[in-house]
């Protein structure tokens, strides 16, 4: 990553007490990090950093807009991403050891002789988790001008073929009580 000095920060030269950070990603951001399951983005991270003697709180403010396919007709749909995420970091003496005990994901411990602190993997990971499971048209717009109408087609006669044979087999096991 060519600017990745600018997603360190040196909190060894900080005051206690709140500073803020923003950060505006694009499109390359993401793709340097792998990402691939959206298009287009922009994305903005307002990170507020609370230093106190012995811990850091982060606490992240994700927003932004990108590019997804819709899950269920496969065209191309805007959504928005939000979300907001909290993160607290320790100095220890033996970050490792501690990182591997944790079982909260939202604690992470460094050294104590570190001075920077890198967020890039923890923006880019907040942003991940900011995009929607589901991508579909929202109900009103489902079947517009957006939507692609030969899927949704398909979609509903494949889901009359499954309720049809679902009824079939229930009453299938009945047959032989028939006769008695």
């Amino acid at each position: 990553m060519a600017n990745r000095r600018a997603f360190e920060i040196a909190f060894v030269g900080l005051k206690p007490g709140i500073h803020q950070f923003n950060y505006e990603l694009d499109d390359k951001f993401f793709v340097e990090k792998g990402a691939q399951d959206f298009a287009n983005a922009t994305a903005s991270v307002k990170l507020t950093l609370e230093k106190n003697t012995g811990f850091m709180l982060l606490k992240f403010e994700v927003g932004g807009k990108a590019d997804v396919s819709c899950d269920r007709c496969g065209n191309p749909l805007k959504i928005d991403l939000w979300d907001e995420f909290k993160m607290l970091v320790k100095l220890v003496d033996n970050p490792d050891e501690m990182n591997e005990q944790e079982e909260d994901p939202d604690v992470f411990y460094i050294s104590r002789n570190e001075s920077h602190l890198d967020v890039s993997d923890w923006i880019y990971e907040f942003v991940m988790l900011s995009v929607p499971l589901q991508k579909m048209c929202n109900e009103k717009d489902m079947g517009g001008p957006q939507c692609n109408n030969e899927v949704l087609e398909k979609l509903k006669a494949m889901e009359a073929k499954h309720i049809e044979h679902n009824a079939n087999a229930l009453w299938k096991g009945l047959d032989k009580f028939k006769d008695n």
